[in-house]
């Protein structure tokens, strides 16, 4: 038999956490077509993986490439990582459906979430899917469809609940994007506006998608000041109520007066379990987090929109009481720590010098409180800014890393080093979460075997999408595929320098195309847009 690509003598870690064993693999018309001993075999190009691992491509649960593959087509910061495919629509925030404001109108709602030069010229998931495969990508992307953009689809951008039209049509809208091949629905519960709704809310959207194969629901739920278990419990809830899996997002703790607690938050979804509901989370290894700056207001400046929150800010009556309601802590009373809380993007020049730098290193140097420097910074950049958070401890990292219903996602973006994002300084979860964790936890710390985190990173989440043919180094599998030294892979991104390509991957193969190869990336895109039930 006769194959496009051959890769020999590497040891196959499949992604079901089985051994790895020495064998070789053929690859034809985009597939693996030949698992074995193949000496002797034709092939137009032959890779000689001796002394490396050959795995599936992997798949990252929980990403905000949405809309930036736009920008930035071949995704280095991912695809050097061994990435092919990426999970978008997270935390409430997708770039459909359009409804009542239009593509225009839902961009503008969707804020820094969604940041992008791309015009969007789409109103729905097809539409969004074929913009993105015209273009040109070189990873995969497995959508889902967002809260937020639901709530403001149907014109439910307030802090109220929708009326039972508004409700109508936001099921409608739900699974109308899940009928498309959204793979589910995601909340963000403490973001702008999904975190308006309540429990019931949410339960019904669930249950308007649950009648889809495979069709799940995710969550950025409800990180507040004493929620660290009731936000698992919400969520579980959501999903009896919903007759849906359910995915919790990013499992962390954040607040240093319940650090070392994760046993608890677990237990919750070990008895949802336990009952026979699918409940799993997935996680990234740094103790750090990222987000807008804005998500850190108090919930009613957010309300209605970025115009008018930014409207509030400035109208003096409405900044003086955001400035004395940030006095008691952000995220219904965690404290502010801003010596930690370090700025990675704004919007204007004039502001650029703030980029890298401390909220209480930029209010010293303005001569004001914490607090109106962060009033101000979200003013001055129309809300165009970022921050990235130091919250949390390394033992907690690893506990929920080991947890066995844990899967691998980076809640971050595929960017280029050189591309929209240069002058910005990214958590570097965007370019090196998955050689951080097979370098530093697996090989030099012992954290995790390899299998298991192969399979964390691969089998364990296209189970959790219901894809039949990725995730698995498999006969008859789509070749998405990478080759790396385990004995030499690592990331190099750091908070001061993100914008560090991770080493140790020499080959990655999306669609049976070389997108990385000798450890130079190829140009190719031939990335898709892979849909529930595919």
């Amino acid at each position: 038999m006769a194959f496009e690509t051959l890769i020999t003598g590497g040891e196959i870690v499949d992604g079901s956490g089985s051994k790895g064993r020495p064998v070789d693999v053929g690859i034809l018309d985009g597939r693996i077509a030949a698992i074995g001993t193949l000496d002797g075999a034709e092939s137009a190009n032959t890779i000689d993986a001796s002394g490396q691992v050959v795995a599936p491509g992997f798949i990252d649960m929980h990403s905000h490439s949405d809309v930036n593959l736009l920008d930035d087509p071949g995704g280095e910061s991912k695809a050097f990582q061994g990435v092919t495919t990426e999970v978008t629509g997270n935390c409430s925030f997708s770039p459909f459906p359009a409804g009542k404001l239009g593509a225009g109108g839902l961009r503008d709602a969707m804020g820094t979430i969604l940041r992008s030069q791309a015009e969007w010229t789409w109103s729905s998931l097809d539409g969004w899917a074929e913009a993105t495969e015209s273009a040109g990508v070189s990873l995969n992307l497995a959508p889902l469809v967002g809260h937020g953009a639901i709530r403001v689809a149907a014109g439910v951008n307030e802090n109220r609940p929708p009326t039972p039209d508004e409700l109508v049509e936001m099921r409608r809208l739900a699974a109308e994007s899940v009928e498309q091949g959204a793979f589910g629905m995601s909340t963000g519960l403490t973001l702008a506006p999904s975190m308006y709704a309540e429990t019931d809310e949410i339960a019904s959207l669930a249950e308007a998608i649950s009648p889809y194969e495979h069709a799940f629901y995710a969550t950025h739920a409800r990180v507040w000041a004493g929620w660290h278990v009731r936000a698992l419990e919400e969520a579980a809830k959501i999903g009896r109520k919903g007759g849906v899996p359910v995915q919790f997002s990013h499992i962390a703790i954040g607040d240093s007066r319940i650090f070392g607690r994760g046993e608890e938050m677990v237990a919750v979804i070990d008895r949802a379990r336990a009952e026979g509901m699918d409940m799993t989370c997935d996680m990234y290894p740094y103790t750090a987090g990222a987000s807008g700056l804005n998500q850190s207001l108090p919930s009613w400046i957010q309300e209605g929109g970025i115009d008018a929150m930014l409207a509030r800010l400035r109208s003096p009556t409405d900044r003086q009481r955001a400035f004395d309601d940030m006095a008691e802590g952000h995220f219904g009373g965690l404290p502010w720590t801003w010596d930690k809380m370090f700025i990675t993007y704004v919007g204007s020049d004039a502001n650029r010098g703030v980029v890298g730098r401390s909220l209480e290193a930029i209010a010293e140097d303005r001569g004001v409180d914490p607090r109106e420097a962060m009033l101000a910074l979200i003013d001055e950049e129309s809300n165009n800014v970022g921050v990235v958070g130091h919250n949390r401890i390394e033992s907690d990292v690893r506990f929920f890393m080991q947890y066995e219903h844990a899967m691998i996602g980076s809640d971050g973006r595929a960017i280029s080093p050189d591309g929209w994002w240069a002058t910005d300084k990214p958590h570097p979860r965007f370019y090196g979460c998955y050689p951080r964790i097979l370098g530093r936890y697996v090989r030099d710390d012992g954290v995790l075997p390899l299998e298991t985190a192969i399979y964390k990173m691969s089998g364990f989440p296209a189970k959790r999408l219901g894809l039949k043919d990725r995730g698995l180094i498999k006969e008859g599998f789509a070749a998405d595929l990478l080759v790396f030294d385990p004995d030499t892979i690592i990331d190099h991104a750091d908070f001061d320098e993100p914008h560090q390509l991770s080493t140790g991957v020499s080959h990655v193969y999306v669609n049976g195309q070389a997108i990385i190869s000798d450890g130079t990336h190829t140009g190719a895109r031939p990335g898709r847009v892979l849909r529930r039930g595919g």
